[in-house]
């Protein structure tokens, strides 16, 4: 059965059949062909994966995200960035960096992340000179710090699909986060002095203090938000409403910048959007009920450990495995069908479950920046008017970088464990 269910879905997915209907025919396939189980499995199974509280934090923090596009926190947050890093050569690509940082802390959604500070930034840096491949890469590739940096949507999703602390999880991103943060900023920075693009990224911009009291609402978002959940006042579901609270606040009263055909749209497309995950979890749990009837998690973990004994191996043919399952299947769904497994085959040879957690989203999260599936650049080539081909020169620059954090990441424990020992409960 689960070679007919791989096979069927690999099938759907190269002709080009979407995601959770590929991976919901594939199951069905399954349980049709090669199960006495009744069809009534199906629903069951789908209203089982999707009751659970955590996942409603999904389309508030969505929701929160697309409110602050459309209450103009996200351009105040660019101007803030600016303000700071726009006099140095190559500070409009030092803004898109830390922008993407700040709104990271916020929306949880690397797709939600490129839009919202994509429509700012793209058109500021090309009138500035700077190269469409350039600019489009750069921005899918700093957008990515959206599912890692908390709160992070895929982060609640490993959360439910292995019973991990999410709490514990969202501690877990931030380093790494910082650290790839960290190493776009000063890559982007040296390859636009080598180049000699961003001579003039400072001219209009806004003073210190001028950006920090524009954005101060912005800013104060994130610290309500992670200070709840840590200060033990809310759960990660109820800090994401407080977050939708908070948005239309400050768009509609404070800013005055949302209009109510602006607050239709950001419904509607969190809509669309939180259906789509949804939908998603809902057919890969199904799959992931019928693998788990097979026993397959419990073989593969067993072949993993037996095959590679120790947690260096081990973590280095689950990382090659993830990059290149990364660039084909969607991130959710990758991470409700393979984390049971393999964070079991993890814990088998010492390596802790938040721990792994991290490295699992932060490896995944590549494939929203690379080919075929890649919806970071799909996303950032439609903002900036190009086509994908003109990005890859300047991906691979980034992807390299990001590759070699990720080995630092899932090799250097503490980078991810350290905030969590501290700080988690």
């Amino acid at each position: 059965m689960t070679g007919a269910i791989v096979s069927a879905m690999m099938l759907l997915f190269v002709i080009s059949v979407p995601i959770a209907i590929s991976i919901g025919l594939a199951s069905m396939i399954g349980l049709f062909g090669f199960t006495s189980l009744p069809p009534i499995v199906i629903p069951q199974q789908v209203f089982i994966a999707l009751d659970k509280f955590p996942l409603a934090a999904i389309p508030f923090f969505i929701l929160a995200g697309n409110l602050m596009e459309v209450g103009g926190l996200s351009r105040r947050l660019v101007d803030f960035a600016r303000s700071f890093v726009g006099q140095i050569q190559g500070g409009l690509a030092a803004t898109c960096v830390i922008t993407c940082m700040l709104f990271s802390a916020i929306s949880g959604s690397s797709v939600a992340t490129t839009f919202a500070v994509g429509v700012v930034l793209i058109p500021a840096m090309r009138n500035l000179g700077y190269p469409f491949g350039f600019v489009a890469a750069l921005m899918a590739t700093s957008a990515e710090l959206g599912v890692i940096i908390p709160p992070s949507i895929p982060m609640i999703l490993y959360g439910v699909a292995t019973q991990t602390s999410i709490p514990q999880l969202f501690l877990a991103g931030i380093v790494p986060g910082l650290l790839i943060a960290g190493a776009l900023l000063v890559t982007s920075v040296i390859w636009c002095r080598v180049k000699g693009w961003g001579k003039c990224d400072g001219e209009g911009s806004l003073p210190r203090l001028t950006a920090a009291r524009r954005a101060i609402w912005a800013l104060l978002m994130p610290v309500l938000i992670m200070g709840g959940i840590y200060g033990g006042v809310t759960t990660p579901t109820e800090a994401s409403v407080i977050a939708v609270f908070y948005a239309m606040v400050v768009g509609l009263l404070l800013h005055r910048e949302m209009s109510l055909a602006d607050l239709v749209r950001a419904f509607r497309k969190s809509v669309i959007t939180s259906a789509v995950i949804m939908f998603i979890i809902g057919t890969a749990s199904l799959m992931g009920y019928l693998l788990n009837r097979e026993g397959v998690p419990d073989a593969a973990a067993l072949w993993l450990t037996s095959t590679f004994e120790g947690p260096v191996s081990l973590m280095l043919a689950i990382n090659a495995m993830l990059f290149v399952i990364g660039m084909f299947i969607e991130t959710g769904a990758s991470i409700i069908v393979l984390a049971p497994i393999l964070q079991d085959a993890a814990a088998r040879v010492g390596i802790a479950p938040v721990h792994f957690g991290t490295v699992m989203v932060v490896n995944l999260a590549l494939g929203m920046i690379t080919p075929p599936l890649g919806v970071n650049l799909f996303a950032a080539a439609q903002i900036a008017g190009c086509s994908v081909t003109q990005m890859l020169r300047p991906l691979m620059v980034f992807v390299s970088v990001i590759v070699l954090c990720l080995l630092v990441i899932a090799f250097v424990p503490a980078v991810s464990m350290t905030l969590p020992a501290l700080i988690g409960r």
